[in-house]
């Protein structure tokens, strides 16, 4: 089995909550799918039917016969099974042909996550096919992604704001001086519109609705004509039960959304009075990194700064940072050795 060596390619797994990322050795982000699984059940049996985007389009849509589940919750596995389903069938997708070897996987893992989370991972990925696992801290990975000195001795400061969690973390010479994870990310913002417009408008709306008025009028502060973009949603209507349609304002949903907001900027005002008084003056000097498809919503750089006076920038690539960096992870292991663990 030595020519084996040749054909194993070693990757990288952002295993998130809303989308996981793939990174193969020497070639780059390969595959980015919504982390969904589809089954169909047939006298109590499942089988896996759709994963990823197909799987997607079918969350809040599906008859009796099909379930649709997302593994992930709060950037911890919550179906053992499903995640590794899923795990199996990108690494397959990833690798068209069949491979001689197994290959070796980094994940990242959230830094709260606890030992037992952190074993449900490992197993779930050496049972899709690895033949070693090793995990990473999301906000190392991300820092790295987002291309921070992080091996100097300097303090940087990066938020990671994922589907399910967010990790403020504050690192020096390779590794975490402090960090925190709060289980508040894209989803709870996602449940945040849904309860508003429930309590506010009458209007009962799903999801994929609810994720799309995020991502195409979220805000993170009021716009100043205390109006701003409005959008056309549809949805039912809970006073009557029929569907309606019904316009709303970006300042409606900034009011839905102050609540998670001001969850992320109390986890880094806690980091920052936490930082030793060394690397909090590294953190004034360079300012904060926001990374992680959250800190995609509109002005929540703005609303970060008003409330720390710090300067906050947002990476390039906020999406795919934390593959990145876990990717690097793979490509530079002699200079991280330390950050990646292997055995738990």
């Amino acid at each position: 089995m030595a020519f084996g060596g040749l054909f194993s390619t070693d990757i990288a797994i952002d295993l998130g909550t809303a989308n996981t990322l793939i990174y193969v050795k020497g070639k780059g982000i390969i595959l980015n799918e919504p982390s969904v699984v589809a089954y169909h059940v047939k006298d109590g049996k499942r089988v896996v039917l759709a994963v990823g985007e197909d799987a997607k389009l079918m969350l809040g849509r599906t008859p009796g016969s099909i379930e649709a589940i997302r593994p992930m919750r709060e950037g911890v596995i919550a179906d053992f099974d499903s995640a590794e389903q899923m795990i199996k069938h990108f690494i397959k997708k990833v690798f068209k042909r069949t491979t001689f070897s197994k290959p070796k996987i980094i994940v990242c893992v959230p830094h709260g996550a606890t030992p037992v989370e952190k074993r449900a991972i490992r197993q779930s990925v050496l049972s899709a096919g690895a033949r070693k696992a090793g995990l990473i801290a999301e906000p190392i990975a991300a820092a790295i992604g987002a291309g921070m000195p992080i091996t100097e001795p300097t303090g940087s400061m990066v938020v990671d704001i994922g589907g399910g969690t967010t990790e403020v973390a504050v690192l020096s010479l390779g590794d975490v001086v402090y960090a925190r994870s709060v289980r508040i990310g894209g989803d709870r913002m996602d449940e945040a519109i849904i309860n508003y417009l429930r309590r506010n408008q009458n209007m009962l709306i799903g999801e994929s609705t609810a994720e799309r008025i995020k991502t195409s009028i979220g805000t993170a502060r009021m716009p100043d004509d205390g109006r701003g973009a409005t959008l056309m949603i549809r949805g039912r209507d809970l006073l009557n039960g029929i569907p309606k349609e019904i316009e709303i304002s970006q300042a409606m949903i900034a009011e839905a959304l102050s609540e998670p907001v001001q969850a992320i900027c109390e986890a880094v005002m806690v980091a920052l009075e936490a930082t030793p008084p060394d690397l909090a003056a590294d953190i004034v000097d360079r300012g904060v990194m926001l990374t992680g498809g959250g800190a995609m919503l509109g002005e929540l750089d703005l609303a970060l700064r008003e409330q720390t006076g710090l300067s906050i920038s947002l990476a390039d690539q906020p999406m795919s940072c934390v593959a990145l960096g876990t990717g690097k992870a793979l490509e530079f292991e002699k200079q991280l050795r330390h950050v990646i663990d292997y055995d738990s």
